[in-house]
C-alpha cells in the first residue's frame, strides 16, 4: 500500500515528490546512512593477499592465526607471532592481553573467522586490525608445519 502526502501551501497543492527539499532530503539521509555503515567498522580494514609481505615489514605487525590447534598443525604462515583459536574459551582473555596501539593482521582458514576476531577486537579498542583477505586459503606463500 503507497500513500500519497498532500503537502499545502498558500499558493499551490502539490505532492512531496513535487517538493523542492525532498532531493535534499534523501541526499542527506543517504550520506547519514553511509556513515552509520562505515562508523561500525571503522579500524578494520580488509588486506590483500599481495600486501601481506609488505605489511609486515612495517614496525608494530603483529600477524596472528585465529584457527583451531589442529588446522594450525597442517600448516600456517611462518611469520604468524600468536596462535589465539577463536572458538577456545580464553580467546577474550587472550585478545586483553595485547597492547591495542600495534597494527594486527588477522587470518583463518577463509578470512570469515579473522573478521569477527578483528571486529571484536576493534570493539575492545585496538586501533588497527586487518583481516587477510581469502584467509590462508589464499596464502601463495610455503607454510611452515
Amino acid at each position: 500500500m503507497s500513500y500519497v502526502y498532500i503537502v499545502f501551501s498558500p499558493l499551490t497543492l502539490h505532492s512531496i515528490n513535487d517538493h523542492p527539499m525532498k532531493k535534499f532530503l534523501i541526499l542527506f539521509s543517504t550520506i547519514i546512512a553511509m556513515a552509520a555503515c562505515n562508523a561500525q567498522t571503522a579500524g578494520v580494514q580488509n588486506l590483500e593477499q599481495n600486501k601481506l609481505e609488505e605489511k609486515l615489514k612495517e614496525d608494530n605487525v603483529v600477524l596472528i592465526d585465529v584457527r583451531t590447534p589442529g588446522e594450525v598443525a597442517s600448516g600456517y604462515i611462518p611469520k604468524a607471532d600468536y596462535f589465539i583459536n577463536i572458538n577456545a574459551s580464553d580467546f577474550e582473555q587472550k585478545i586483553a592481553e595485547l597492547d591495542t596501539t600495534k597494527t594486527y593482521v588477522m587470518y583463518c582458514r577463509s578470512g570469515a573467522r579473522s573478521g569477527r576476531a578483528a571486529n571484536f577486537m576493534v570493539q575492545k579498542g585496538f586501533k588497527t586490525v586487518y583481516n587477510l583477505q581469502g584467509g590462508i586459503l589464499g596464502y601463495k606463500g610455503e607454510l611452515k608445519r
